[in-house]
Formats: structure tokens, C-alpha cells, sequence
């Protein structure tokens, strides 16, 4: 009994002292979530047939008017086989700091976050920063150039950003 009573403890102990995992989804939608869940998080989503062949996807929904974080989203989820596949977040370049700030919150800090400026010949340095979150095999891939209006983030898993656009 106080062996277990002890087990019990360290699994309580670790648990708070490692912290878990946030899934990485928008508006509790997750990776691998169906297609009629979607729908019901965001009664706005329009869904179709994707309009090429891919191994990675065979349908998309898209929502143009998303708040997630207290920023105003858009937001497309490519699904396989009536489960989410990927989503890509895209917002206004400007509310880069507000929305990072709310991921950390929520996916936790970032296994890498750069500000790089790449020298291009005759024109002012482009200005870019990335920052990328992974969860087991799902990952999340925030890039913004600075001087753009939009910036983005895909959340996949696997082989996804290789397959989808890749002809067949």
C-alpha cells in the first residue's frame, strides 16, 4: 500500500514537473479531427473537393473570418479520407507579435524561433521570421516576411508539405 501510495506521488510529481504537450489545433480542432467537426466549430467553413490530385489531401474547407487568439484569422483545412490532414493559419502581418505571444501560450514555447534578415543584391534586406512548434510527428511552421501584408502558419503532420502540391 505505501509502495503504491509512493508510485503515486512520483507520477503526480513528474507529471507537473515535465509539462504536456498542447495539441496543436485552432479552435479545438486538431489533426485528425472529421470533416462534420469542422463544421460544427466553424458553422461558417465552406468544404469542397480539392481541385488537383494529392496523396496528402482530397478535400479543403475554408474559412475567411476566424478568431483565434484574439486575432482575426483565415484559416483552410485539407482533409484525407474524411480526417484533417494539415490547416494553414494565415493573418495580418501586423498582429505577428500578438499571435505568437497567444501560441506560446497555448502550444507552449517554440522548439525554434528566428529573425533573420536575407541580403538580396539591389534591394533592402527581406526581413523574415519563423518559428516552429512540434508535437510527436505534428508540427507547426510559422513564417512571416515582414514587409508582406500576410503571414502564416501551417500545422501538418507527416510527409503533408511535400505531397500536397506535388504532381502526379
Amino acid at each position: 500500500m505505501i509502495r503504491t501510495m509512493r508510485n503515486i506521488g512520483l507520477a503526480l510529481l513528474l507529471a507537473c514537473a515535465v509539462p504536456a504537450q498542447a495539441a496543436l489545433d485552432i479552435k479545438d480542432i486538431a489533426i485528425g479531427a472529421k470533416e462534420q467537426d469542422v463544421k460544427r466549430q466553424l458553422p461558417s467553413v465552406h468544404c469542397k473537393p480539392l481541385q488537383w490530385e494529392s496523396k496528402a489531401a482530397d478535400r479543403r474547407c475554408d474559412d475567411s473570418r476566424v478568431a483565434f487568439g484574439g486575432v482575426e484569422v483565415q484559416v483552410t483545412f485539407y482533409l484525407k479520407k474524411d480526417a484533417v490532414e494539415a490547416f494553414d493559419v494565415r493573418f495580418d502581418t501586423r498582429e505577428l507579435d500578438r499571435f505568437v505571444k497567444f501560441l506560446k501560450s497555448r502550444y507552449g514555447r517554440p522548439e525554434s524561433e528566428t529573425r533573420e534578415s536575407i541580403e538580396r543584391k539591389g534591394d533592402k534586406p527581406r526581413e523574415v521570421y519563423k518559428a516552429l512548434w512540434q508535437n510527436g510527428k505534428q508540427r507547426a511552421v510559422l513564417t512571416a516576411q515582414l514587409e508582406k501584408r500576410r503571414a502564416s502558419m501551417l500545422v501538418s503532420r507527416g510527409d503533408f508539405e511535400e505531397e500536397i502540391y506535388r504532381v502526379r
